[in-house]
């Protein structure tokens, strides 16, 4: 069917036209903070206390944006005749976001639960040597990640909880059973003391005395 001359056109001034009778709305930024959805990909915030060094983000970054430093410290033994262990402790921890191509792979291959996504997006510099922010802006940006949506009602529950919980149940039976037990167990009354003495004791001295009508006065 052979369109006809000026279709195209009338249909373009049929969406200029519509577009002008709606009302425009207007986002008043940076007065008023967009809403944002709780998966959006802003920065990287870092929970070092979950870090272990361990060293997957860095060596899984497709753009090698993230740079890691640390030393290794010997813990003492925890009982007498023990081994003494190394841990990793954390220096430095930065990743360059003029680098960071917003993959997620660092996070997905976190093992101890150490980076999250936050919803921060006003980290702009006029000066790109410093989008490399190090640990203790990632830990500020830390506590701006949303709380994880909740689960769905007919989902099992995690392995982690059920099991916090079980160990809660059955040390709270075990204290229940030991102080209904306590309860139950008649007291001991005490021994009797020592009362008076009913044998013979010693009397009044009855040792010789001046005799009746000796040595008395005259």
């Amino acid at each position: 069917m052979t369109p006809i001359p000026g279709s195209g056109l009338a249909k373009g001034l049929a969406v200029t036209l519509r577009t002008m009778t709606r009302k425009s709305v207007t986002a008043q930024y940076p007065d008023v903070l967009p809403e944002l959805p709780p998966r959006s990909r802003g920065v990287i915030g870092l929970f070092e206390e979950n870090c272990t060094v361990c060293m997957l983000c860095a060596r899984e970054c497709p753009d090698w944006c993230i740079y890691i430093d640390s030393h290794k410290e010997t813990v003492p033994a925890a009982a007498p005749g023990g081994r003494e262990r190394s841990r990793n402790v954390l220096d430095r921890f930065a990743i360059d976001f003029s680098l960071c191509m917003y993959c997620g792979i660092c996070i997905e291959v976190c093992p101890f639960d150490a980076l999250f996504w936050s919803p921060e997006f006003e980290y702009a510099e006029t000066d790109i040597h410093e989008l490399t922010h190090e640990r203790d802006k990632l830990r500020e940006w830390m506590w701006t990640v949303p709380a994880p949506p909740p689960l769905d009602p007919g989902a099992e529950e995690p392995k982690e909880v059920a099991a916090a919980r079980k160990a809660a149940e059955k040390l709270a039976a075990a204290e229940a059973a030991e102080a209904a037990a306590a309860a139950e167990t008649p007291a001991t009354p005490d021994p009797p003391g020592p009362g008076p003495a009913t044998g013979p004791g010693p009397g009044p001295a009855s040792g010789p005395g001046p005799a009746s009508g000796e040595g008395g006065p005259a």
